[in-house]
């Protein structure tokens, strides 16, 4: 998958915009977790071959940037989980998941 990677608060303001225009994929991910590392897995095999640009994913290594994954916590009004998909649509978070429930099919038919 491609990935761009979320580091700051300040691209959230980025991702809000851009989700005017696509619907834009976090993926906040536990460098020390082995269900983190499971989700994650499954999420990029399955996606592999379907990610297509009608969507951006961004992937947050929530260890090391715990401040901006509290951030999206407060902006989109989720509460924090690890591992953790939100699709951020019109500015607004309109599905979320974690844990075994987080699938790369759900997530690829918001459009």
């Amino acid at each position: 998958m491609n990935w761009d990677k979320l580091t700051t608060k300040e691209q959230l303001d980025h991702i809000v915009e851009e989700s005017k225009t696509k619907p834009v994929v976090i993926f906040k991910h536990s460098t020390t977790c082995s269900i983190s590392a499971t989700a994650l897995d499954r999420f990029e095999r399955k996606g592999k071959d379907k990610a297509t640009e009608s969507q951006k994913y961004y992937y947050l290594d929530l260890k090391s940037f715990r401040e901006v994954s509290n951030e999206i916590a407060d902006r989109f009004k989720v509460q924090h989980e690890s591992p953790q998909v939100l699709v951020i649509k019109e500015g607004e978070a309109v599905m979320n998941a974690s844990h075994y429930d987080i699938s790369f099919d759900e997530v690829s038919q918001i459009a």
